[in-house]
């Protein structure tokens, strides 16, 4: 008995919304890597075009940011190394 194609489409549905629903360990790792490069590269931006205009405090803070965003993306770095 050959299976329906009412039975591949479901089949190819529930599987489809598997790999949504449950993405690999590496996916979240790169989507985590994407928005930690992000967050860098718009620090550095307003770091560069508003340098005139920010006070100490604000560029501090922004120092203080990029310098943890940093130590965060050598830590995801070390640990995809590692797999």
């Amino acid at each position: 008995m050959n299976p329906s194609p009412q039975f591949y489409f479901s089949n190819a549905i529930a599987m489809t919304t598997r790999d949504i629903y449950a993405p690999k360990k590496t996916v979240i790792v790169d989507m985590v890597m994407v928005q930690i490069l992000a967050i860098m590269v718009t620090l550095c931006l307003v770091l560069i075009t508003g340098s005139q205009t920010l006070s100490s405090d604000t560029i501090a803070y922004m120092m203080a940011g990029l310098m943890v965003s940093v130590l965060m993306a050598g830590g995801i770095y070390s640990r995809i190394s590692g797999m």
